[in-house]
């Protein structure tokens, strides 16, 4: 079998030249394309770096791959990856378009915070859905997390909201994470709904983050589908799920500069201990290699 394709293992042979030529550019351009920096933070790092080299009149490709990191650092830097959940309880809604891993991620979340000595409650809100519910009940059991379900079939989802605060502040929770809805179902639309959630629960606690999942394997066309929630749904952080090593990391970059918005946690495989915070630091290294 084939080794799966990296950024870093490509950028491992290039930087192992002797001296920076025009095939080592035209590689690295390629191997940014791959990795899904898009083609115009691929030019701009390409231009920034072909003006480091000239200026600081080095040829040695290890000296290109440091200044490849600290260019790549520098603009991960501008965003803050940092959870805001200082309230108590602290209160996340989580969005997304159905398919990209939101209520897996909400389990990963629920442990995430548990292993950080977090008492937490999530709300099974997306209730159009009965899978929705036994899947989020199967991971927050996994999780260690407390859950609350609707109490019938096709509830109104701002309610089950309101109960799940209700009970983080009934039992003490440190936080509570709440499920929503990923598709189009009254008439009313998706937004709509949203909005309605969100006013029912700040009624009772202020919300701390409101984080958008999204899907690092359908790229661009993943951040198209998920536009509305980022016009509208008053969107804190981002959540990429299904990031495969450095093949797609890329795409970290690329996501926040489209929407001005700070990647919060990171998924990188099926298991509940798989989502981790964002180091900025960390992850240009894994990607660079």
């Amino acid at each position: 079998m084939a080794a799966k394709w990296s950024l870093s293992g490509a950028l491992r042979g290039m930087f192992q030249r002797e001296t920076i030529t025009e095939e080592t550019w035209d590689d690295l351009e390629t191997a940014l394309i791959m990795a899904d920096f898009g083609p115009d933070i691929t030019e701009q790092l390409i231009e920034a770096l072909r003006a480091d080299v000239d200026r600081l009149m080095v040829d040695d490709p290890k000296d290109l791959k440091r200044m490849l990191r600290e260019r790549l650092e520098e603009r991960f830097a501008e965003y803050d990856p940092t959870l805001s959940l200082q309230e108590r309880p602290a209160v996340i809604l989580v969005v997304g378009v159905n398919g990209v891993g939101k209520t897996t991620t909400i389990g990963k979340l629920a442990r995430f915070l548990v292993a950080n000595g977090q008492s937490v409650v999530v709300g099974a809100a997306d209730t159009f859905r009965a899978a929705a519910v036994e899947q989020l009940a199967t991971w927050a059991q996994r999780a260690g997390s407390a859950i609350v379900r609707p109490e019938r079939e096709g509830q109104d989802p701002a309610s089950v909201a309101f109960q799940t605060v209700e009970a983080a502040k009934a039992h003490d929770h440190t936080m509570c994470i709440i499920d929503t809805a990923g598709r189009l179902h009254t008439k009313g639309g998706l937004m709509d709904e949203l909005g309605k959630i969100k006013r029912v629960i700040e009624k009772q606690a202020p919300i701390s983050e409101v984080l958008l999942v999204l899907d690092a394997t359908t790229g661009q066309n993943g951040v198209n589908q998920a536009m509305a929630f980022i016009e509208h749904a008053g969107i804190t952080g981002l959540v990429v799920t299904k990031l495969d090593g450095s093949a797609k990391g890329g795409f970290i970059l690329a996501v926040q500069e489209r929407t001005g918005i700070p990647i919060k946690l990171i998924g990188q495989g099926e298991g509940i201990d798989d989502l981790t915070g964002f180091t900025p630091h960390v992850f240009v290294e894994q990607l660079v290699g």
